[in-house]
């Protein structure tokens, strides 16, 4: 089943800080269920064992950093401890899931309406076309006021980070999920009229004011959907897998 993942999203896709793939665990144990979630937490991890679930399928690596040892100091080192004693095998299909044709970006899209959607920022794996972020249109313009309450609706979102909205009409959007600041400017180059991302430094809203409309929407928020795609890939190429999406929200970030 992780290969079916691994050959939507290929491993080779993924950044060099990234740590995609097996995290914890077999790959040869028979699945008896998949949990697809965003994190992986002790919440999720208990999800996963009330639900009869095996294999944790997430978005952010449980490890992303390598471990000097497994105690109980932090919820990695016990996340790790647990799913090993409950014989629960977790991976990871993070930047390549972002990087790949119809991975995470896309589905931002797909959710936002937005049509003839294509990478910017392109680069070529192997032989496979990728890309950071995607851009696409509506067929029809709307105003700035317009666009962030429709982009709040969408993602579930009470607030969202933007500069000075944006006085022209809005019809083409550029699109990265997660920490995306570092594409403004290749968003900008694609004349994008607006910026979808989850998360920007303060300094990086200066200096754009009626260039683009910047709509930061929180990197939860932004990459919420990404459990669907995991679940599409399974169905399609495993349909005798049961799948259940995780209703733990792991964002650690709460609104006040």
């Amino acid at each position: 089943m992780l290969c079916a993942l691994e050959r939507f999203a290929p491993l080779p896709l993924q950044e060099d800080f990234d740590n995609a793939g097996l995290q914890v665990g077999l790959t040869e144990a028979e699945v008896s269920g998949a949990l697809l979630c965003l994190d992986v937490t002790e919440q999720v991890v208990d999800e996963a064992i009330e639900q009869g679930c095996n294999l944790i399928v997430a978005h952010h690596p449980l490890i992303f950093r390598p471990l000097k040892r497994i105690t109980d100091a932090n919820y990695v080192q016990r996340v790790v401890i647990k799913a090993i004693q409950q014989q629960i095998t977790i991976a990871a299909m993070h930047t390549n899931m972002d990087n790949a044709l119809g991975g995470v970006n896309f589905k931002i899209a797909e959710k936002l309406g937005l049509k003839n959607v294509r990478f910017f920022a392109t680069k070529e794996v192997d032989g496979i076309e990728a890309g950071s972020g995607v851009v696409g249109e509506w067929d029809k313009s709307m105003s700035a006021e317009d666009f962030i309450q429709d982009v709040k609706a969408c993602f579930g979102v009470k607030c969202v980070h933007a500069n000075q909205l944006l006085e022209r009409p809005i019809r083409r959007v550029a699109i990265c999920g997660g920490a995306g600041a570092f594409l403004l400017g290749d968003a900008i180059a694609q004349e994008a009229d607006a910026f979808i991302t989850g998360e920007m430094h303060y300094h990086d809203f200066f200096d754009h004011e009626q260039q683009i409309q910047i709509c930061v929407i929180g990197h939860y928020e932004s990459e919420q959907f990404t459990k669907e795609i995991f679940k599409s890939i399974i169905q399609e190429r495993c349909p005798e897998v049961r799948c259940v999406l995780s209703q733990v929200n792991t964002n650690p970030i709460i609104y006040l």
